[in-house]
C-alpha cells in the first residue's frame, strides 16, 4: 500500500508541475514540436480547431498576487480576475505565447484582451463573436459561420490548410480528455471519494495548459491507480463549491484542512470546462459549434430562460453534497446576477450556502473562520 500512495502522489504532481510551470512545458512542447502557442481567455474558445491547426491552446490565468500594473489599462472596479491576467501579460509571463484569442463572454474579460492586444506584442490576435443568446435557435447556425471566418483567418496566418482530418483527429483527442475527466469525477460519488477537491483542480487546471495527448496519458495512469486508492482521510462534510472562475489551491486546500472534501464543483476551471463532448455528425464546424452553444452555460448566456438552477441542483443530489460554498469574483457582474438564485434554489432544498467574495489574493486567515463556522453549522444539523 505504500508503494501505492508514492505512485497516486507522483501522478498529482504531474498535474502540480505541469500547472506550477506551464512556461516551461510550453517552452519544450514549442520546441519539441515545432508548433506554436496560442493564449485563450475563455473557454468558449473551440480549442479543438487550435489543435487542428498544430497549435498548443493555453488558458490565461491569474497568479494571485498583489499587483499596481493594470491601473492605466482597467478600471479598478472591474473583477480582480480580468486585472490578474492582464498583469500576468504586462510583466511578460506568458512571453511564450504566438497569439492570444477570446471568444466573447463579458465586458471585463473582453477589457483584458484589447489591453493586451494594444500594449503586448503577439503575432496573431483573433476576437470570436460567440453569441450571448445561446437559447436562439440561431445561435448555432451563427458560430459556425463564425468558425469558419476563424479557421480561414488561422490559415491565412500559418500558411497552410486546415484539413478535415486534423480537426476529426482534435475533436478525438479532446472528447478522450472530458471522457476521462468524467471517469475521475465519477469516483467522486461515493462515500470515501479517492482524491480531494484540491487534486481534482490541479487535474482539471492542468488540462487547460498542457497538450491534450499528454494530459489523457496522466489521465489514464490515474484512473488505473485511483481504482485502487484508499482514502487514508476523512471525507468529512462534502461540499460543492460553485460560482466564478476559481484557480485558487490554497483556499481550496484550507477548507478541506477543516474535516470537509469538495466532492463536486460549477465553474468555468471546473466541471463546466468538460461537461459535453462534440458529436461528429456531418458538417464538423458544425459539430464543434453546437458542442459549445449546448454546454452548460456561464451565468453572461443563461438567459432568458435560468437553466443552471436545475443543473446545479442536480448535481447537488448526484454528488450528495450537505452544503455549498458560493464564490464570486468581485464586481463580477454576471454571477452578482446568478448568486441569489443559486442560493435561493439550493436553500429550497434544505441545503445550507456560504457566499465567500474573492479579490486577487484571498484573505485565507478571514475565510477560514468563516468557512469553520459554517462547517460547525452544517454538523449541528446532522445531530437533528
Amino acid at each position: 500500500m505504500a508503494n501505492q500512495a508514492v505512485l497516486d502522489q507522483e501522478t498529482f504532481e504531474t498535474f502540480h508541475n505541469w500547472r506550477v510551470n506551464r512556461a516551461e512545458y510550453a517552452k519544450q512542447w514549442k520546441k519539441r514540436t515545432g508548433g506554436k502557442i496560442i493564449g485563450y481567455f475563455c473557454t468558449y474558445v473551440p480549442e479543438e480547431l487550435l489543435y487542428a491547426a498544430g497549435i498548443l491552446p493555453v488558458r490565461i490565468l491569474g497568479s494571485h498576487e498583489v499587483q499596481d500594473v493594470t491601473e492605466p489599462h482597467i478600471f479598478a472596479m472591474f473583477c480582480p480576475f480580468c486585472r490578474d491576467c492582464l498583469a500576468q501579460g504586462l510583466k511578460g509571463r506568458f512571453d511564450y505565447l504566438d497569439g492570444i484569442t477570446i471568444a466573447q463572454s463579458c465586458l471585463h474579460i473582453r477589457q483584458s484582451f484589447t489591453s493586451w492586444q494594444k500594449h503586448i506584442p503577439v503575432d496573431y490576435n483573433y476576437y470570436l463573436p460567440m453569441p450571448n443568446h445561446v437559447q436562439s435557435p440561431r445561435a448555432a447556425p451563427f458560430l459556425t459561420k463564425e468558425l469558419e471566418v476563424f479557421k480561414a483567418s488561422l490559415e491565412k496566418w500559418l500558411g497552410r490548410k486546415i484539413d478535415d482530418a486534423a480537426i476529426d483527429d482534435a475533436i478525438e483527442v479532446y472528447n478522450r480528455n472530458r471522457d476521462l475527466l468524467w471517469k475521475v469525477y465519477e469516483l467522486r460519488k461515493g462515500d470515501a471519494p479517492p482524491l480531494t477537491g484540491e487534486e481534482a483542480m490541479e487535474m482539471v487546471l492542468s488540462s487547460q495548459m498542457v497538450d491534450k495527448q499528454d494530459h489523457n496519458a496522466a489521465l489514464e495512469t490515474l484512473l488505473t491507480r485511483l481504482s485502487k486508492r484508499e482514502s487514508t482521510r476523512s471525507t468529512g462534510t462534502r461540499l460543492m463549491i460553485l460560482g466564478s472562475e476559481n484557480d485558487d489551491i490554497e483556499f481550496i486546500r484550507m477548507v478541506e484542512l477543516c474535516d470537509a472534501t469538495f466532492v463536486t464543483d460549477d465553474h468555468c476551471t471546473g466541471s463546466r470546462y468538460f461537461w459535453n463532448n462534440v458529436k461528429l455528425n456531418g458538417n464538423r464546424l458544425e459539430n464543434i459549434a453546437e458542442r459549445y452553444i449546448k454546454r452548460v452555460p456561464c451565468p453572461s448566456k443563461d438567459w432568458p430562460q435560468r437553466t443552471r438552477v436545475a443543473h446545479v441542483l442536480e448535481l447537488a443530489k448526484t454528488y450528495g453534497i450537505q452544503g455549498a460554498i458560493v464564490m464570486q469574483q468581485k464586481f463580477c457582474d454576471p454571477h452578482e446576477i446568478d448568486t441569489p438564485a443559486l442560493i435561493k434554489a439550493l436553500n429550497g432544498v434544505g441545503l445550507k450556502t456560504l457566499f465567500l467574495e474573492f479579490d486577487v489574493t484571498v484573505p485565507i486567515g478571514q475565510f477560514k473562520v468563516r468557512v469553520e463556522a459554517f462547517l460547525e453549522m452544517l454538523q449541528e444539523d446532522d445531530l437533528f
